[in-house]
């Protein structure tokens, strides 16, 4: 599979003939191009309209952070895989209400089973685990309530509710006084395990519009979160299945084993951030994450997780296209 490219210096990246390179303090590094699924820039990189005319034709997706690690847009390039059809059922899918609460539903559903699995995992590691239990308990009889909804409005409240109860659980699974949690804070973090949520999610949402650019979905048809004036949305629906067992599992892992600590943020006028040394730890280990690969039950083989945010895309086009029903994936480790 393709791999990420991080930058996180400040330079140039420029075109040469039929190849790309990163220009810093007059040293030059090639990209591999052909081996090459999209760039993170997180440095002050200057480009030029010929680079640009490169990557769009290449495909590469450009993704763009500034100095503060926020994510600020994508170099989307123009869509390779246009199917008119697909777009055409994708908007049926939402201007039909049944259908989109269907799907809005499902994406969930499909969280709120991840948060469990993930709540389970450490219960059995914990032994001061009884606000675990709490919560598992609760979450299973939130499932039953989301049946209820009759609307997308009501279903965004019953998420909300329930991500804030599995937040709750932050402080037991870590059990460190330099990331207390407290309360989800997001434009800006104000505490130092609040930024590695939002910074983890950020990574995420872009992941998945890398992966979206494969298929024949258009990114900006969302369901559970409203297709507006809103540049993404689908990227945002997907990422709700993926976030606990990616960005939490992640950030646990990383606190626990003290490879991130206080000395990797920075406190800014309004709020935390992560530093460029605590960001580079976070991309690394995450990007060895999405390369570890699990058994895949229906496809009977190993997968990146990586690829399984590419299946996941291809089994809501099934869905859409009325192949098959669409069920989110589960995590059964």
């Amino acid at each position: 599979m393709k791999k990420t490219l991080y930058i996180f210096q400040n330079g140039e990246l420029r075109r040469k003939d039929n190849s790309l390179y990163f220009e810093s303090e007059g040293r030059k590094k090639y990209i591999p191009v052909e081996n090459t699924n999209d760039i993170y820039l997180f440095g002050e990189v200057d480009v030029s309209k010929r680079f640009l005319e490169f990557a769009s034709q290449k495909e590469l997706i450009i993704h763009y952070f500034n100095h503060y690690g926020y994510y600020i847009g994508s170099f989307y390039p123009r869509e390779h895989l246009n199917a008119g059809h697909v777009i055409l059922k994708q908007a049926e899918h939402y201007l039909d209400n049944q259908k989109r609460l269907t799907l809005a539903r499902t994406f969930i559903d499909g969280s709120i089973q991840q948060m469990h699995r993930v709540l389970k995992y450490y219960e059995s590691r914990i032994t001061d685990n009884g606000r675990l239990k709490d919560v598992i308990v609760q979450m299973k009889e939130e499932k039953k309530r989301l049946l209820e909804a009759n609307s997308v409005e009501e279903l965004m409240a019953s998420e909300g509710h329930m991500r804030e109860k599995y937040y709750s659980t932050f402080d037991t699974i870590i059990n460190n006084k330099d990331f207390i949690f407290e309360k989800r804070s997001k434009r800006p973090p104000l505490n130092r395990l609040n930024a590695l949520i939002s910074f983890g999610n950020s990574i995420v949402y872009t992941m998945v519009l890398s992966e979206i650019y494969k298929t024949y979905l258009d990114p900006r048809i969302g369901y559970l979160h409203a297709t507006n004036f809103r540049r993404f949305s689908l990227n945002l629906d997907i990422a709700e299945i993926f976030k606990p067992i990616i960005v939490d599992r992640l950030i646990f892992t990383l606190i626990n084993k003290k490879m991130l600590s206080k000395k990797h943020f920075e406190k800014m006028t309004d709020g935390i951030l992560l530093s460029e040394e605590g960001r580079k730890v976070f991309i690394s280990e995450l990007e060895k994450k999405m390369q570890t690969t699990i058994n895949h039950r229906h496809l009977g083989k190993s997968v990146s997780y990586r690829r399984l945010i590419r299946l996941e895309l291809y089994k809501l086009q099934k869905h859409i296209l009325g192949e098959a029903l669409y069920q989110p994936y589960a995590a059964k480790w």
